[in-house]
């Protein structure tokens, strides 16, 4: 696989969840390190990382081992950022390029920051006869979140905000990649197993892979 140089000293931020190309991903911050993190960020418009921990958690302990993470990871751009309380920040960002971590330097106040190249985004394929069931059950998945928000919204408005829909628009339900990571993000399975498919380079053995787990989970057959 070909990577090019993508971004040095990208500020990283390890979770206990995978971060695909177009999905949603709210985060609620309160840590020092992130708040900074976050603030800069937004201030300059600029992206950040988000690499899946495989040993240590979200929030630093006293004593707690350093985290390690996985080596390809997915940039998230700030598209929401509410400030509720001092020391509080609540954030909805969604992800663009995946990219492989080269050199990690862990700062002095906890922060990692990684140089990182882009790992080729999915080529645009569109989803075979055989796999359609897929992009089927995607949507009327969709589109009942959505008339569930529209029935709230017109029961008086408060509601509306309950129902978040966890995936963006533009909705691209013939494409191989995007029904693919939309499944990977909503079927429940192992961090390690959701890794794997995010780093796989065919965006279609990718949907064969999740056809198969949605036949399992009696999702769609």
């Amino acid at each position: 696989m070909t990577t090019q140089p993508l971004l040095h000293s990208l500020p990283l931020f390890p979770l206990g969840t995978v971060l695909f190309p177009d999905g949603l991903l709210p985060l609620r911050i309160f840590e020092v390190r992130y708040l900074d993190m976050i603030g800069k960020c937004r201030k300059a418009d600029a992206p950040f990382g988000v690499v899946s921990l495989t040993s240590g958690s979200e929030v630093r302990k006293a004593g707690a081992d350093t985290e390690s993470f996985a080596a390809i990871g997915t940039l998230a751009v700030i598209r929401e950022f509410e400030s509720p309380q001092s020391g509080l920040l609540q954030i909805e960002c969604v992800g663009t390029q995946r990219f492989r971590v080269r050199h990690t330097e862990l700062q002095k106040h906890g922060l990692w920051v990684a140089e990182v190249a882009a790992v080729i985004e999915d080529v645009a394929l569109e989803i075979p006869e055989d796999l359609q069931h897929t992009a089927t059950a995607l949507r009327r998945l969709v589109d009942t979140l959505e008339e569930r928000r529209r029935a709230q919204s017109a029961q008086g408005g408060q509601g509306a905000q309950t129902v978040r829909l966890p995936i963006g628009e533009p909705y691209r339900f013939n494409d191989c990649g995007w029904v693919a990571n939309r499944w990977c993000e909503l079927v429940p399975m192992q961090l390690e197993l959701r890794q794997r498919l995010m780093e796989l380079d065919s965006p279609l053995m990718r949907l064969e892979l999740v056809s198969d787990l949605l036949a399992r989970t009696g999702i769609s057959g």
